[in-house]
């Protein structure tokens, strides 16, 4: 039969040359006789002018350069096209001695050498001909970088862009567990525990350690959408991004990058989703707390008058330096803290002072909150927040000017220039912390009374003279700090109360206040001459944490309600009008069943207004799509409904075969017949287990993957058996065809490739090996995709037959996948369906999980069409969900 099948199709390609060759002649003459030949035009197209057209040379339908001897020779494919000899040089060959050709696409066998391929003598003659009398005309020229513009995802709201660039922040959801209370209305950190070791290129640098604490601070809420989809975990994430302001997203991109780039600084791990309580958390590292500059401070509070002796005075000198480098490092970072608390100082396992992020996220959000508290609220005091000694925060004047401004715009400060928050501010906080530590209680009550004085004037509405109240509270300071200090520290004082000055521009930078802390420690005879990088006196540092809104709540949402205002229609021709994909997106889509089948639902086919649905009810359901009402069953199977297509022609078709190797053939015209057109009948022997799927190639040829571990090829002008393909293991589990191949997946785990052209094998996907086995149980392609579920949950995509990328998305047989464009849905055992993004890229495919449909059964079949995505499970219903 193979050969029968070869000689008729070798027959046909005879007929396509002569064809050819005939056209080719009526050309010629039509020249000679002088006809215009102009380009067939479109419906549209304008007429033609009245102007004499010269006809144009013919040229390659890839390069379109007009053929020749020399540079664009024209060779004859064995379909009967043509293409210059140059482009099939260039043109991607998928399988070795294999090409696709540009014109009709079909996959052809190629010679070793390509000019043993014969020359188009013909086209070679006209086009000398046409080119002696046609004068030399110019091209247009496109631009270069000229693209389309792509219309942005409906599935989400966030861009591919954006995806690309916060997915490697983003952690795995089984990583971390939320240990002690939960985070309560005034926010906090979280401590939480790493559940098991992470390290991946995806996140920069991030390595969590099994049993590792780390600090969990709130940054959003998921937004509750429809009930009918859940967003995948990546999604929900991105979407509270989404929702920030651009300032805010780019705070955070600073905070996370700093942290790796930047020494003894908590690194911000990336964003995690706690599916408890729906909340997005940013992890970050956490370091041991130590309370020894507090216990100084406070052993030393009844002998304040005395002055610090040399050993006090080196362990000020260790820990100014290390905070002043710290912070340093963070400014060329493009980030200032805007203030410094005691909770934000952590050490880590060399007792060096660190800088833990966590702890100023959190402090910055609780001093924010204070700040606009104590401004509205009589009751509330600003000192006993900011001032408590196991929490003491120290905040630049302009910071704290920035807050009541905020908090207050009303309030008038004499006309103040409100200074911009910077690098200084945070100099000027460092200053704080080590006067506190030299002068001890005295400081803190001295703050207290300028706090108080500046809080009143704002309640009162009455304007305040803050210059003045500034400069009173400074020459007290600076009078504590001389009897403390001395003259033996003369230009420690000097630099501490310039660092304390009210007008930013005229403090010094931290290099410079690490110099001189420098001096207590190491002797200037001694000192090698280590300099830190010199800073910017740039005031207007790109980000300071304190005075961001990015760490404030996200708000839930009311989206996800919109679906259920509409509940009440029942006029399903009325609802059933949007896409599904653009309902899943806005939380405007709904579900409706249609039941009548008694068994497992096995496969859906739709054409002609009609679904058709076959299962292990021996029946084949046909299905109005105008009111999804059942309409006429095929009953002629004496077995079990493995599979269901339709074919689409003068006569339109529905084929079904079961799993005791009948196929029957119907007649899918309205009124639907009784009795089948034809029963065709696989031969048995004892490794036969009936039809498992079948595809088709238009009105020719029907193609059935079967127990029997063949792949088998029937004709469906004659309904004759044409020939088998052998090659798979096992039993043939799934087909498929696109882009003239046929692809056959099978429980040896491999996706076979063949030729449509003489049956031959191209190439085998996948692994075979004893051990590494991994049944295939269900394929989809798109193009130069092929999409491939696996038993064990696993979805593999290989891009022009190389394998580029592995997901699991399903616990359990991944039944049914099914593509349409760039969305793929997957359905199986573990009754939901994946809604995912695939797109192209330079760097190659990337697959972005939007979103999972709970159903109440496994999912045994998906079809994507017309904008509705119909489901077929093993509790007998199928379910549509559309857009409304």
């Amino acid at each position: 039969m193979c050969s029968i099948f070869t000689k008729h199709t070798h027959k046909m390609t005879k007929y396509s040359d002569w064809l050819g060759y005939f056209s080719t002649i009526f050309f010629f003459f039509s020249l000679l006789r002088g006809k215009k030949i102009t380009k067939m035009q479109q419906v549209n197209d304008p007429p033609p002018p009245s102007a004499v057209e010269e006809p144009e040379p013919p040229e390659c339908p890839v390069c379109l350069q007009p053929y020749d001897a020399v540079t664009a020779i024209p060779r004859v494919l064995s379909c009967g096209q043509t293409t210059c000899e140059a482009c099939l040089k260039l043109l991607p060959r998928p399988f070795p001695n294999t090409i696709r050709c540009t014109v009709c696409t079909l996959l052809l066998k190629l010679p070793n050498s390509l000019s043993s391929l014969p020359k188009n003598l013909d086209l070679l003659y006209f086009s000398s001909l046409l080119h002696r009398t046609r004068p030399l005309e110019e091209k247009t020229v496109i631009p270069p970088g000229t693209k389309s513009a792509s219309p942005p995802s409906v599935l989400k709201p966030w861009p591919h862009e954006f995806y690309c660039r916060w997915r490697r922040w983003i952690l795995p959801e089984d990583c971390i567990s939320i240990g002690g209370a939960r985070l309560d209305s005034d926010g906090g950190v979280l401590d939480g525990i790493v559940l098991r070791f992470f390290g991946s290129d995806r996140v920069m640098g991030c390595v969590l350690r099994e049993k590792e604490y780390v600090g969990l601070v709130k940054v959003g809420i998921l937004v509750e959408g429809s009930k009918l989809i859940k967003p995948s975990y990546e999604s929900g994430i991105l979407t509270v991004l989404w929702g920030m302001g651009e300032e805010e997203r780019d705070k955070l991109g600073v905070i996370l990058n700093a942290g790796f780039r930047v020494s003894n600084v908590g690194k911000a791990y990336g964003f995690w989703c706690d599916e408890a309580d729906k909340s997005v958390y940013i992890v970050f590292q956490k370091f041991a707390s130590s309370n020894f500059i507090t216990d100084c401070v406070f052993k030393r509070g009844k002998v304040e008058n005395e002055r610090l002796i040399a050993d006090e005075m080196s362990f000020l000198g260790v820990v100014g330096v290390e905070i002043c480098e710290v912070l340093s490092r963070l400014h060329l970072e493009g980030l200032t803290v805007g203030y410094l608390s005691l909770n934000c100082l952590g050490f880590d396992y060399f007792s060096r002072v660190c800088v833990d992020l966590s702890e100023v996220v959190n402090s910055s959000r609780r001093v924010s909150r204070a700040v606009h508290r104590a401004c509205t609220d009589a009751d509330f005091g600003l000192k006993d927040m900011l001032l408590d000694h196991q929490n003491l925060v120290f905040l630049s004047p302009e910071v704290l000017l920035q807050l009541v401004v905020k908090a207050a715009g009303w309030f008038e400060m004499d006309s103040l220039n409100v200074y911009e928050v910077g690098p200084v501010s945070d100099v000027w906080s460092v200053a704080s912390l080590l006067v506190w530590v030299i002068v001890g209680s005295s400081f803190v009550k001295e703050m207290e009374s300028f706090l108080h004085s500046v809080v009143n004037a704002v309640r009162n509405e009455k304007g305040c003279d803050y210059a003045g109240l500034y400069v009173v509270w400074m020459e007290k300071v600076s009078a504590l700090l001389k009897r403390r200090l001395g003259l033996d520290f003369a230009p420690l004082l000097d630099i501490l109360c310039r660092c304390l000055g009210l007008e930013p521009g005229h403090r010094p930078m931290a290099t410079e206040l690490w110099k001189c802390l420098r001096g207590l420690v190491v002797k200037p005879q001694f000192d090698i001459g280590l300099t830190l990088r010199n800073e910017q006196r740039n005031q207007e540092s790109g980000h300071c944490i304190v005075l961001g809104d990015v760490w404030r709540m996200v708000d839930e949402t009311e989206d996800g309600s919109k679906g259920e205002e509409e509940s009440g229609k029942d006029d399903v021709r009325l609802r059933v009008e949007g896409d599904v994909i653009d309902g899943i997106a806005h939380g405007n889509f709904k579900c409706l069943e249609m039941k009548g089948h008694l068994g497992f639902i096995t496969g859906l086919a739709i054409s002609g207004g009609f679904l058709f649905s076959s299962s292990y009810d021996k029946i084949v359901s046909v299905w109005s799509l105008e009111d999804f009402t059942h309409v006429h069953s095929f009953k002629g199977h004496e077995h079990k409904v493995m599979s269901v297509i339709f074919v689409d022609g003068k006569q339109p078709l529905c084929i079904s075969g079961d799993n005791e190797g009948v196929i029957c053939i119907w007649d899918a015209s309205f009124p639907f017949s009784e009795v089948p057109i034809k029963k065709l009948h696989e031969n048995k022997d004892w490794r036969y287990s009936g039809i498992h799927a079948m595809t088709n190639s238009g009105t020719d040829y029907l193609f059935t993957g079967s127990g029997d571990r063949l792949v088998k090829a029937w004709s469906l002008q004659d309904h004759n058996f044409v020939c088998a393909m052998s090659g798979h293991k096992s039993v043939v589990s799934s087909l498929v065809l696109c882009s003239g191949v046929l692809y056959s997946g099978s429980w040896d785990g491999t996706v076979r490739l063949w030729s449509l052209g003489d049956y031959s094998p191209l190439t085998v996907l996948g692994d075979d090996k004893l051990g590494n086995v991994v049944p295939v149980s269900s394929l989809a392609a798109d193009h130069n995709l092929l999409f491939v579920g696996h038993d064990n949950g696993n979805i593999t995509i290989w891009h022009d037959d190389v394998l580029v990328k592995s997901t699991q998305r399903h616990e359990g047989s991944v039944f049914s996948v099914a593509t349409n464009g760039k969305w793929l849905f997957s359905g199986g055992w573990d009754k939901k369906i994946s809604v995912q993004e695939v797109s192209e890229a330079a760097e190659g495919v990337d697959v972005v999980p939007l979103g999972t449909i709970a159903c109440n059964s496994p999912i045994t079949a998906l079809l994507y069409r017309h904008g509705k995505l119909f489901v077929g499970q093993a509790d007998r219903i199928i379910k549509v969900y559309y857009g409304v």
